[in-house]
């Protein structure tokens, strides 16, 4: 697509995951999932790979956007997405992230215009690369970890069950919703809508 030359990049709109099949269906990949489902709404591809990412290119609500996820596994998403904002020149407020967050219930959406990393090492790399933590993020309910003893790494690697999938998976397309509004510089549209 000619259309996008690297300076012709408005926003970059991450989805973070771990990059092998084995955590496909983990709680840890919902953002990977979104991302997907986003693409697939505005007929995208994400092929490419760049920037230690995955890439695909896409217009959303009239703006050229980067779509990315990260191959680096979740640890070390900020240094991709760093990669990407230095190279189309997009500052991190224009910086989307969708992630996994087990801090509120399966399948519920949060959005924030931005915030710490809460425990999140995928957003706790994104603030170290990106120098700040006001991007915006949309962040995706996995649910909490069943015993407050329970290991986090393995609580948010662990798969969903059937019935958690499906409730995850029924709100990607308010994912997709909030993005483009985020995008038409409508966040708090999109907070009252989705929060």
């Amino acid at each position: 697509m000619s259309l996008f030359s690297s300076s012709g990049i408005e926003y970059i709109i991450v989805g973070l995951g771990n990059p092998e099949p084995k955590y496909d269906n983990t709680r840890h990949n919902a953002g990977f999932r979104a991302i997907d489902r986003l693409a697939e709404n505005c007929g995208a591809r994400i092929n490419s790979l760049k920037h230690r990412a995955l890439c695909g290119k896409a217009e959303i609500a009239g703006k050229k956007v980067l779509l990315l996820k990260p191959q680096t596994y979740m640890n070390h998403s900020g240094e991709a997405v760093k990669s990407a904002a230095s190279f189309y020149k997009v500052p991190p407020a224009k910086v989307i992230v969708l992630f996994d967050d087990c801090a509120i219930g399966v399948g519920e959406l949060r959005i924030r215009r931005k915030g710490s990393a809460g425990g999140h090492n995928g957003i706790k790399s994104l603030i170290e690369h990106l120098g700040t933590q006001d991007f915006p993020r949309v962040k995706i309910g996995v649910g909490e970890k069943p015993h407050p003893d329970y290991d986090m790494a393995d609580w948010v690697l662990s798969n969903f069950s059937q019935s958690e999938f499906k409730s995850v998976c029924s709100r990607f397309d308010d994912v997709s919703k909030a993005v483009e509004l985020i995008v038409s510089g409508e966040t708090d549209k999109a907070m009252n809508l989705f929060n």
